[in-house]
């Protein structure tokens, strides 16, 4: 028997408000009485976000419109009584969190996930759904249009509001939308037409640009996994981007991405030069663009399917978080979107972030892979000295393997071979009725297999240990030198106090480096300084200070903890090493050779 299709409709009901109204109708419910329940976490985001306190009202009604009696049953769940013939759950969702992973409404447009917005229906997970976006009421909203991945249904055009469809509820929350009025392009990569949206307010947008730099980041990306046949594994796929005057961030999805980024980092029509910025920008695009590989198709086991009423532990998103961290800035590289020398610069920068924290020694990637539900979503004042990111940490380790592979191989095999098998056996099939995730302890068997290479101690450092990765050591037949930065050689070092400021005009430490100076003077993070040798302190001049100090120094500093003044002496640290230098040689010819090889893949 044919289960018959889940029918819901959205339509922005009060942008001012910031209310959407949701229907979700079923025509043959659970003669038991039907339940629904909306997740409590987004895929791709590793926190419980408990979406149900953003349902403001909820009612369900008979197919006469008659109500329905219905009950919570518990934080994200409600239970329907009985009912003959259809049954139809009409409720509010206020929106107003603008990031790209819950709900965002107000009269300049929209976005929505599909996991902040549509209950799931008990039992009924794998039915079709059909779904009605709609334009809200008044003329002031007749230019809006609609920018999603989600299929078209029959007489409904691309962009248009109207009806869309997904074969199964996991389907529908893994397509967000964006509404409103936006900057529009299109561009093909090898075959498959990609979309660009950018919402916001962006002078001189220069979206010629912006597409012709993401084609060759898609098609590298499209080549990596599939070198003979150029096939994407996706029909159409959807950059939409929120422009801000401040932020960051990127979500994945099947066939999608949701972005926001600084509206000064996007291209100006005009100007050829390439910003940081713009760069960044491009970076985040080429990371979420990699997880339409690694992590929506190629999964760990424990997200096959995802369970998303509870967290989904896994100690691999060093795999697929980390390896997808490695390859964004390759990948830019690889498309010459970035110089070697750029690359080279980011690279130290991760480098340095991942040693500057002692929490490194203390956590493995595997540890705060399984974690990251509790530690890494939820960081606070102590957290470099507690944990380790999956992420930063995690793109070393796969730095590690590839140059390691490379080495012992003599550039014959790579990670990118680790990658087009994890492709070939786990993703290529994920959505065709093969739904099979990596197992916890296979990655390492599946490098072997791939590369003929056995990493065996280099793995177990790496990635269950908590040694720090030899680099130097691996860089070495690249011809790449790894070293701190001191600062301009001859200069007198910087002073350090050993902590982070919060920043702002107040000296306020956000963080104490376990061991460091103000560590061992007995400042805490949340402690404001005031004084530093009877001299006012603020965020503003605290270097300036410090540079009339050498390391060792001894310092009398005044702070305020909370309300209570404390005066303590402080010895001052070296410089704090917050980035590497890599520096390429250029010769001799083979170590040249193998490290364009690496680079350019």
């Amino acid at each position: 028997m044919m289960t018959k299709p889940i029918r819901y409709s959205i339509v922005p009901k009060d942008p001012a408000a910031h209310l959407f109204e949701v229907t979700v109708t079923v025509a043959d419910p659970d003669p038991a009485g039907q339940r629904f329940s909306l997740p409590v976490w987004i895929p791709g985001s590793y926190l419980v976000r408990e979406f149900a306190r953003n349902i403001v009202t909820l009612a369900a009604f008979n197919e006469a419109g008659r109500k329905v009696r219905i009950e919570k049953t518990d934080k994200h769940t409600w239970q329907a009584a009985p009912t003959k013939g259809e049954l139809t759950l009409r409720y509010d969702v206020y929106g107003w969190d603008l990031s790209v992973r819950s709900a965002y409404l107000d009269d300049g447009g929209g976005f929505f996930n599909g996991t902040a917005v549509f209950l799931s229906v008990a039992g009924r997970e794998d039915a079709r759904c059909d779904v009605d976006i709609a334009k809200p009421a008044g003329d002031a909203f007749r230019r809006w249009r609609v920018a999603t991945a989600l299929p078209e249904a029959r007489g409904t055009k691309r962009y248009a509001f109207g009806a869309y469809r997904a074969s199964n509820y996991d389907e529908l929350v893994d397509h967000p939308v964006t509404f409103g009025e936006f900057e529009l392009a299109t561009f093909d990569a090898h075959g498959v037409q990609h979309d660009v949206a950018i919402a916001g307010r962006v002078a001189r947008l220069d979206m010629e640009r912006l597409c012709a730099d993401l084609k060759r980041v898609c098609e590298a990306q499209i080549a990596l996994f599939e070198p003979k046949s150029k096939q994407a594994p996706m029909a159409r796929y959807v950059f939409m981007t929120q422009a801000v005057s401040d932020g960051y961030g990127g979500l994945e999805h099947r066939a999608s991405t949701a972005l926001i980024c600084n509206r000064t980092d996007l291209p100006v029509k005009g100007r050829p030069d390439t910003s940081e910025g713009y760069r960044t920008y491009l970076g985040l695009c080429s990371h979420e663009y990699f997880h339409t590989w690694n992590v929506k198709r190629i999964k760990p086991a424990a997200f096959a399917p995802y369970d998303l009423t509870k967290e989904n532990y896994t100690s691999l998103l060093w795999l697929f978080e980390g390896f997808t961290s490695y390859y964004d800035d390759l990948m830019l590289v690889r498309s010459g979107l970035m110089s070697q020398d750029e690359y080279f610069a980011a690279l130290g920068r991760t480098v340095g972030g991942v040693l500057r924290g002692s929490g490194r020694l203390k956590q493995s990637v595997a540890e705060s892979s399984f974690d990251a539900w509790i530690k890494y979503y939820r960081q606070d004042e102590n957290a470099a000295n507690a944990i380790v990111s999956y992420y930063t940490k995690g793109s070393l380790v796969a730095l590690a393997f590839d140059l390691a592979i490379r080495g012992q191989t003599r550039n014959r095999k790579s990670l990118d071979d680790v990658m087009r098998l994890l492709w070939q056996r786990f993703g290529r099939d994920f959505y065709r009725g093969n739904a099979i995730g990596v197992g916890e302890g296979e990655v390492e068997q599946l490098i072997e297999e791939a590369t003929g290479v056995a990493l065996g101690r280099l793995f177990d450092d790496a990635v269950r240990g908590t040694r720090d990765l030899p680099l130097a050591e691996l860089l070495e037949p690249f011809g790449v030198t790894l070293a701190p930065d001191l600062g301009a050689k001859g200069a007198q070092p910087k002073p350090s106090i050993g902590a982070r400021l919060r920043g702002g005009a107040d000296c306020t430490l956000a963080a104490v480096y376990e061991g460091g100076a103000a560590h061992r003077a007995g400042l805490s993070a949340g402690d404001t300084l005031i004084a530093l040798d009877g001299l006012r302190a603020s965020g503003a001049n605290l270097d300036a200070l410090l540079a009339r100090y050498r390391p060792g120094d001894k310092v009398e500093i005044h702070a305020f903890r909370r309300d209570e003044l404390r005066t303590v002496r402080l010895k001052l640290d070296g410089p704090d090493v917050v980035r590497y230098v890599l520096s390429a040689n250029p010769k001799p010819a083979a170590q040249v050779a193998a490290r364009d090889a690496w680079l350019n893949g």
